[in-house]
């Protein structure tokens, strides 16, 4: 019968070896509610070489999995990415290869769709990219900044890249725009942070004693009449860890609407500028074979044009 929903059996091959069962079925089975997923493992309709098993089992190449009849909800009013955003991220990938690339991510591209938002980056890539079948980001960046973003195209590749991150063994320098005159002397901001959400559900953070170590580095590029151009290297991958730093020592990002300030934000878009100055210039790593990769995102015009115009006001 036309739609009827089927038995399907999977394979496990190298790539999913040792991911936990969930794990791979949320991904198998997007659309699917996590509370129906971890419904149908824990009544046996999930099984392993014809057993039962739990959540946190770890797949093995060769493992067959029986997936029963499950109707995968539509997701509503889903939009395509258009052709010129297709064509704006094949034009920004600035390195690829098998198993990663590398984009140029642009300001305002949510990395994924969901919450209110119709497409995310990984949606779009594999739009432009119909032949792999598996991206996952390495690292996230925020949904307003630009600039370097690594994408994983095998789950191994994947696996590597999130040991190297922890490790620190992966570099990761950005270009910011801060408000006033950065203090001098101040280069290496060693502050815990913490996330907190607020009532409205919106995640913000604040330096706090309890919360994570987190490091940055900074370096003055250009001092401004009211605002610094920085170049800032993470020594940890804290959730806003440049922004709230900067925003510590008195100097919050130009544009930045969580942390920075209403008024230099409201004059700073009236010159033109729609978004937080960050872009995230350079990042280094090295692959599996022992090659080193080093990759620099060239700025947005956005960027570049306010500089422009700040060099101008600062003419005598």
């Amino acid at each position: 019968m036309k739609g009827q929903l089927t038995v399907k059996f999977v394979e496990i091959t190298s790539e999913h070896s040792d991911q936990r069962i969930d794990n791979y079925l949320f991904t198998l089975l997007k659309g699917v509610p996590k509370s129906r997923i971890y419904r149908i493992i824990r009544k046996g309709e999930i099984r392993i070489n014809g057993s039962r098993i739990k959540p946190d089992y770890k797949l093995n190449e060769g493992d067959k999995i029986r997936i029963p009849p499950v109707r995968i909800a539509e997701r509503e009013a889903f939009i395509l990415p258009s052709k010129k955003l297709q064509y704006l991220l094949e034009k920004n990938i600035l390195y690829e290869d098998d198993a990663l690339l590398v984009l140029n991510k642009p300001s305002g591209l949510a990395v994924h769709g969901g919450s209110g938002i119709k497409f995310g980056l990984i949606e779009a890539l594999r739009l432009i990219r119909p032949k792999t079948d598996y991206f996952e980001l390495a690292h996230r960046i925020d949904r307003e900044t630009s600039g370097c973003l690594i994408v994983a195209k095998k789950r191994s590749t994947l696996r590597y890249l999130q040991e190297q991150m922890r490790n620190r063994r992966i570099s990761k320098v950005y270009r910011a725009l801060a408000t006033g005159k950065w203090p001098r002397g101040i280069k290496r901001i060693d502050l815990p942070l913490m996330a907190f959400e607020q009532k409205t559900g919106e995640k913000i953070v604040r330096v706090n004693p309890k919360g994570k170590k987190s490091v940055t580095i900074f370096s003055v590029m250009k001092r401004y009449r009211n605002f610094t151009l920085l170049e800032a290297s993470l020594e940890t991958g804290r959730t806003h860890q440049i922004r709230v730093h900067a925003q510590h020592i008195g100097c919050p990002l130009a544009g930045d609407s969580k942390y920075g300030l209403d008024d230099i934000n409201k004059d700073i878009r009236k010159s033109g500028l729609k978004r937080m100055f960050l872009h995230a210039f350079k990042i280094g790593f090295s692959l599996p074979c022992g090659k080193n990769i080093f990759i620099e995102a060239p700025m947005p015009s956005d960027l570049s044009k306010h500089l422009m115009e700040l060099d101008c006001r600062d003419e005598p």
